[in-house]
Formats: structure tokens, sequence, C-alpha cells
């Protein structure tokens, strides 16, 4: 068991940002949840807490009610490295499923506020030259291509 983990604070809609999360990433699975009591919080049998992981990395959901001080901001953000353009795809469309939206530079925010970097695994290496930082910046989704091309102008 790692011990540091996420700990994400939704309003009150945990459960289905769970579920969401876990069809997007393969081997995905709640390993705990944890019920509220006749002491509370919340309705007595309702969800607390749900633990689980995606793609082996594990997370714990709360259910923490809504709060301005409890949003989702850029200042943390979830970074998926991936293989392939086809993989940058499947991730960038999938986590805007339903309400999502982009942002810049391979950077989104999924229907539950959360923000996502969707990568290549080679991103540091695109971007160490001018032309490909310069690419980047022109860019919503990444396109590995133009991030390839960008990177050999310079």
């Amino acid at each position: 068991m790692p011990k540091i983990r996420p700990f994400l604070w939704f309003d009150n809609n945990a459960e289905q940002a769970v579920e969401f999360y876990m069809s997007v990433f393969p081997n995905s699975r709640r390993t705990h949840e944890l019920r509220t009591t006749e002491a509370g919080p919340g309705p007595k049998g309702s969800i607390l807490t749900i633990e689980f992981e995606l793609d082996g990395e594990a997370f714990v959901a709360l259910n923490g009610g809504p709060g301005a001080d409890n949003q989702f901001n850029n200042a943390v953000s979830f970074y998926i490295s991936c293989k392939d353009q086809a993989e940058i795809d499947h991730y960038w469309s999938k986590l805007l499923d339903g309400g999502g939206s982009p942002i810049a530079c391979g950077w989104l925010k999924d229907r539950f506020g959360l923000r996502w970097q969707v990568v290549p695994e080679n991103i540091a290496k695109l971007v160490s030259t001018p032309g490909g930082i310069r690419a980047m910046m022109t860019m919503t989704k990444l396109d590995i291509a133009a991030l390839e091309a960008g990177a050999k102008e310079s």
C-alpha cells in the first residue's frame, strides 16, 4: 500500500466521478468504501469515501460537500504519459466526455473540475527546443507529429 495517495474532495458526487474515471483508465477498480453511520456526516449509509485504483495508481475520493474553498483548480493536475497519438486521442476524448473543457498545451478540465495533462511520453525532449516549445504553445490537444516537426526546426 502506498504511503502517499491523492485524496480528492468532491461535492457529493464522488461515486459518479470514480465510476467515470474507472471507465476511462484500464486496470481500474474500487478497493474500499466507507459509509456514514448515524453520527454522520450526511445521511446514514451514504458513501463518505471511496478508495480506488486507476491503472494501478491508488486514490481516495471524498463526498465532502460544496464549498468555494474545495474546488479543483490549475494548481494540481494529473499527468498522463501516452505512448502514441492514439493514446493521446483516447484519453483526451474520454476525459472531455460529458462536459469537460480543453485548456491549452495538452491540459484539460474534466466534467468534475479535475485537471489533466495528456502528453506524449517524450514531451520533455519534444519541447526542449525553441521550435518544439513554439509548436506546443499553439496547441490545445497535443499532436505528436507537429511537435516532432517543430522540434526539428530548431
